[in-house]
């Protein structure tokens, strides 16, 4: 009796667990994946890092700003301003406001966005308190800067020259930590 029938049996056996195993592996990595995707490319409206604005340009664009909040952090969280009209190029500083409302420490950690889509490659931050987790105590309310610039190459590119507002909308989501889970 040949063994060839099993050995073909063993080698397709051998080759489907393969790709099920990458094919897991993969959707275990594909949020950390996406987001250093969305991070490089501005995808989805995710913003960019810089280290410096590079000075303005002719030309004016509006800002505007949005906050929200989990239902599970209990805090009041606005903008100090609700829009601003920046020269592309020009750093800007705006502020958020958070307030803890509860009785004990929490911590949180925001999320953002820009809109429409296709300019969160030219919205680049500068500083932002979106970079880290923020622990407020019981009763505490802070200032937090947001220091950005928008692009001049927005202007440049025929999906983004029209744009004359962007919105930046951040949402608050609760991180349960050991200094605040009690």
């Amino acid at each position: 009796m040949s063994d060839r029938p099993q050995n073909g049996h063993r080698k397709t056996l051998l080759i489907l667990l393969s790709i099920i195993a990458a094919m897991v592996a993969l959707t275990a990595i594909s949020p950390t994946l996406y987001r250093a995707f969305c991070e490089a490319t501005g995808f989805g409206g995710t913003t960019l890092r810089a280290d410096k604005a590079p000075g303005a340009v002719a030309g004016e664009v509006g800002v505007r700003f949005d906050a929200n909040i989990h239902p599970g952090l209990p805090w009041r969280f606005e903008p100090e301003q609700t829009t601003v009209k920046v020269r592309p190029g020009a750093q800007t500083k705006i502020f958020y406001r958070a307030q803890n409302l509860s009785s004990r420490d929490w911590t949180g950690q925001a999320v953002y966005n820009v809109s429409p889509d296709q300019v969160g490659k030219y919205f680049k931050k500068i500083q932002c308190f979106c970079f880290n987790e923020q622990t407020l105590k019981a009763g505490q309310k802070v200032d937090m800067p947001v220091i950005f610039f928008v692009d001049p190459k927005i202007k440049e590119d025929p999906d983004t020259s029209d744009v004359d507002e962007i919105t930046l909308s951040y949402t608050f989501y609760p991180v349960e930590t050991r200094a605040t889970a009690r």
